[in-house]
């Protein structure tokens, strides 16, 4: 459930890559003693974009982040290990925290397939410790998840409200159900954030758009599915939405994603034609001409009447919009692979 109607200082909140000052802390806001947000997986593409927006808008000590790897002023922590509250103490205890954001998570849909009990402890067991430990510390607790928890049949097809009935069809599907149901049994005031194909500025150059541009822009066809649908999802407003439903204390199941329900072909067009990339180089095949080990849902993607009924304000864009937000790092991108 949520506290009301989120009541933000802007009439229309969005976060850019020239408007991440909005979400910049008043003056009469800062303590004299900063409490941090926690970021768990601050290296994947949400984690990574996450950790800018705060750093830029909130200052440089704004954010604990973890990692799997060793890193110089980060703290380690994976996910598959962590099985104890008494750890994550042991982890955390000294740091004020403001809240807690899990967004690491073991995303490889097929690579689950192979490790599904490595699937279950990273997506699974480990947000459920961390959940319990914000319990604890009575901190909002963020879970990042997944329209995988879905089947999209045809028979049963999206955009799929909070409370549609969840069918996984594969480990990665099933182990982020179980994720969200430790998280939610764990800590009584965590807010499940379920999203779907998320693409925008990636320090990693690894995410879909990313492996769309560095082939089009080097002339190499490139195959789509064509009868998989979803509503792709601009990262930077994922986060804005995240940041934003936690400061309205906002708990509970939410869906989150961009307004168009796009097939992935379509999506592809519309990203090609928004930086001027060769369309005819995309060839749309069926999802089981690609021999994916991991069934997807097909006719999927997320409804999210809920979050504008309580964040009315939050706004999510469209794929043009969101590529000419980030078209100058973009762009940057495309002079390198063509150089």
């Amino acid at each position: 459930m949520a506290r009301g109607r989120c009541a933000g200082r802007m009439d229309e909140i969005e976060i850019g890559m020239q408007g991440r000052d909005l979400l910049a802390p008043r003056s009469d806001e800062v303590a004299t003693v900063q409490a941090r947000t926690l970021l768990a997986g601050a290296t994947g593409q949400v984690g990574t974009q996450m950790l800018r927006v705060l750093r830029d808008t909130r200052g440089p000590e704004a954010a604990v982040a973890t990692t799997r790897h060793a890193r110089e002023g980060w703290v380690h922590l994976d996910f598959a290990e962590l099985a104890t509250l008494e750890e994550a103490a042991a982890l955390f205890d000294g740091y004020a925290l403001d809240s807690i954001y899990c967004v690491a998570g073991m995303t490889a849909v097929d690579a689950c397939e192979d490790q599904p009990e490595l699937a279950f402890r990273t997506n699974a067991r480990g947000p459920g410790v961390l959940a319990a430990y914000a319990q604890r510390r009575a901190l909002p607790f963020v879970y990042f998840s997944t329209e995988y928890v879905f089947d999209g049949a045809a028979d049963h097809s999206g955009p799929y409200e909070e409370t549609a009935l969840m069918q996984p069809l594969s480990v990665y599907g099933r182990s982020k159900l179980a994720g969200e149901e430790a998280v939610l049994a764990a800590c009584a005031g965590a807010l499940v954030l379920r999203t779907t194909v998320v693409y925008g500025p990636d320090a990693r150059q690894k995410n879909y758009l990313y492996s769309l541009m560095r082939s089009l822009a080097t002339g190499t066809r490139m195959r789509v599915p064509a009868d998989q649908v979803s509503t792709p999802t601009y990262n930077l407003d994922l986060i804005a939405a995240a940041l934003g439903l936690v400061e309205c204390g906002a708990s509970g199941i939410f869906h989150v994603c961009g307004p168009e329900l796009l097939g992935r072909l379509e999506f592809a067009e519309r990203i090609a034609a928004a930086l001027q990339l060769d369309p005819t180089l995309l060839e749309g095949v069926s999802t089981a001409e690609l021999g994916q080990r991991a069934a997807r849902p097909l006719a999927a993607g997320l409804a999210t009447t809920k979050l504008r009924s309580l964040y009315p304000q939050l706004r999510m864009r469209t794929v043009p919009e969101a590529i000419e937000d980030c078209a100058g790092e973009l762009r940057a991108f495309l002079a390198e692979v063509r150089a």
